[in-house]
């Protein structure tokens, strides 16, 4: 059995992960943007690892680890 990083997604689960609508993931796919994907037959999938390394390629303005203390707050001091 696929692990949960493994598991194949449908567009809803991916864009509910995303955070953004199913809409916007169909466009994509249609003009071979957004995130890599899958298509098995005429069904596009997406795996959640993949997912997480798309976004983190655009996370803009990155906090290095050790800034951030115990409580998820910015350590500014």
């Amino acid at each position: 059995m696929a692990t949960v990083r493994e598991r194949l997604m449908t567009r809803d689960e991916a864009a509910d992960f995303l955070g953004i609508r199913p809409q916007t993931l169909a466009a994509w796919v249609v003009r071979r943007q957004g995130p890599p994907f899958i298509r098995v037959g005429r069904c596009v999938r997406y795996r959640l690892a993949v997912l997480e390394r798309w976004l983190e390629a655009r996370t803009v303005g990155q906090v290095p680890a050790e800034a951030i203390n115990r409580k998820g707050a910015r350590d500014d001091t």
